[in-house]
């Protein structure tokens, strides 16, 4: 048995995680001394570094709790955890896709910016694309 700031320390998740997760449920709520301290097994701090590699891994507080309960299963089926993969593998993908497109347009308009000492500047323009008559800096571009 082991109290908090070592189960952190063996898990590598610090104690407010680990009494985060026990609140949400991934984690059993631990025993508690006569004095109300938490204690924690081995078996908790195996838990704990589970949660924390599927958070490395990006894995939501939902997906965790699904993969946590099939990793319990020993009669589980291996396409319910791939399926969860997969899904987390196609969301990692589209958000792959959007931050691309990002990189993709601050080049162009960093590109497209003479970086001099003129007050045009095409990437403020792009910011305030939804202004209406209006240029960079607030000038008015009816005239």
């Amino acid at each position: 048995m082991m109290n908090i700031s070592k189960a952190a320390t063996a898990s590598g998740v610090s104690a407010k995680m680990i009494r985060y997760y026990e609140s949400i449920g991934l984690l059993p709520a631990a025993r508690r001394t006569d004095s109300g301290y938490r204690t924690y097994t081995d078996e908790a701090v195996h838990v704990l570094r589970f949660i924390r590699r599927a958070r490395d891994l990006g894995f939501s507080v939902a997906d965790i709790g699904e993969l946590l309960a099939l990793w319990r299963d020993q009669g589980r089926a291996s396409a319910d955890v791939k399926r969860i993969a997969l899904g987390h593998v196609a969301a990692l993908e589209r958000k792959i896709a959007e931050l691309q497109g990002m990189v993709d347009t601050l080049r162009t308009l960093a590109a497209h910016c003479h970086g001099d000492a003129r007050p045009d500047c095409p990437i403020l323009a792009d910011l305030d694309a939804g202004g209406v008559g209006r240029a960079c800096c607030g000038t008015d571009q009816a005239s």
